[in-house]
């Protein structure tokens, strides 16, 4: 069976870029595949996700669920069935509360996978732990909901403590650090005579990318789906699709809309030069095809590395330079509102983690809130 790669498709009634609906259809259908490894009762589960939460969701939870399933044929006795398709709905109207708290709190934590030739030990921390559960509550609730269990066991599932997030433990550039950034793509003049001449080749490209970080606090799926036709000059705005498909239109600075016409016009290869399925991403590889995620995340560490003075596998990754312009935009006076409408934050409080960042905030409020006018200078020193 040939895959989507291999396919060409025509997409109808959609103003989503095609390079966004065939990542769609590729998450649709690997949903699909977990889904058919699935008992046929969980039918109305699948479509209660498809039609209530965002397809990246939909894909974690059933991944999770399937995990789930796995366990009970391969490591306990709570099903006779060897197969995940064919355990019984009985089976799953047995399991208790006390079952998923030791799913959870005793193997999830310390499990060994077998790959092809060697065996992967995979430890989870409490915030990967509690998206499992939060999985099995999804489930779990619509099934006693849908009266396909006879008690809601999620009650008596153990909490998950997560450490709350401290304003100190955030990372991201401080401001002259981003200057630094900003100098060393523009001029290579820390990087070795081998890595200033692939420097050279990519330079406009790596400009562009680290721009829109630092000044949108784009994520990095939203900065990879970035296509030419995403941007319109005229109008100074280009377009995103944020979490959920939400389409945004974001407006162009003047910075940023040089050095990203720049890289067209300088480096980028022409689209006619290019295959059909790569024609219209803006960021390429030097393989003349739309940079990945991983390639992304790759560059932006290497050149962070070298600012932070670390090993390039220290590095700060995309997520610390969206930090960066967090708290570069607050510390410049844009209030936590506004930050938050412009990086899509769903909650003000992380916003105001990024806020808490601000130096001599305290001093600062208090020099601009005197009750008195300051004494006249006296050179006599009497105050008359």
């Amino acid at each position: 069976m040939s895959s989507p790669k291999d396919q060409n498709f025509t997409y109808g009634k959609s103003n989503k870029p095609q390079n966004l609906l065939l990542q769609e259809h590729n998450i649709i259908q690997h949903c699909k595949s977990i889904e058919e490894q699935l008992p046929e009762y969980l039918e109305d589960f699948f479509l209660y996700l498809k039609s209530s939460v965002a397809l990246t969701t939909r894909q974690a939870y059933l991944e999770d669920v399937l995990f789930f399933f796995r366990y009970l044929v391969d490591h306990t006795k709570l099903v006779q069935a060897s197969l995940v398709l064919n355990i019984p709905l009985s089976d799953i109207q047995a399991i208790t509360a006390k079952d998923i708290n030791r799913y959870l709190g005793d193997y999830c934590t310390h499990y060994v996978v077998d790959e092809e030739s060697s065996k992967k030990i995979v430890e989870n921390q409490n915030r990967s732990l509690s998206r499992k559960k939060s999985s099995l509550s999804v489930l779990f609730k619509f099934l006693y909901r849908e009266d396909l269990v006879e008690k809601n066991i999620t009650d008596g599932f153990n909490p998950i403590k997560l450490p709350k997030p401290q304003p100190d433990a955030i990372k991201r550039l401080e401001i002259p650090e981003v200057e630094e950034l900003l100098q060393l793509v523009n001029t290579g003049h820390l990087f070795t005579k081998k890595e200033k001449a692939y420097w050279e080749k990519t330079k406009f490209r790596d400009k562009a990318i680290i721009m829109l970080f630092i000044t949108y606090g784009l994520r990095i799926s939203e900065l990879q789906q970035l296509n030419l036709s995403s941007f319109s000059f005229s109008r100074m705005e280009f377009k995103i699709y944020r979490k959920r498909g939400k389409e945004v239109e974001m407006p162009l600075n003047y910075s940023t809309k040089t050095v990203i016409d720049e890289y067209i016009q300088l480096e980028r290869p022409k689209s006619m030069e290019l295959e059909p399925d790569h024609s219209d991403a803006l960021f390429l590889s030097l393989q003349k095809k739309r940079m990945t995620v991983r390639s992304i995340r790759n560059l932006i560490k290497k050149y962070t590395a070298l600012i932070l003075k670390t090993d390039a596998k220290k590095g700060y990754s995309p997520h610390k330079l969206r930090a960066t312009a967090a708290t570069s935009l607050i510390a410049k006076g844009f209030s936590v509102y506004d930050v938050q409408n412009l990086l899509d934050h769903d909650n003000i409080t992380t916003t105001q983690l990024y806020a808490a960042h601000r130096k001599n905030v305290k001093k600062e409020i208090i020099s601009n809130f005197e009750w008195t006018d300051e004494p006249d200078e006296n050179p006599d020193g009497n105050n008359d």
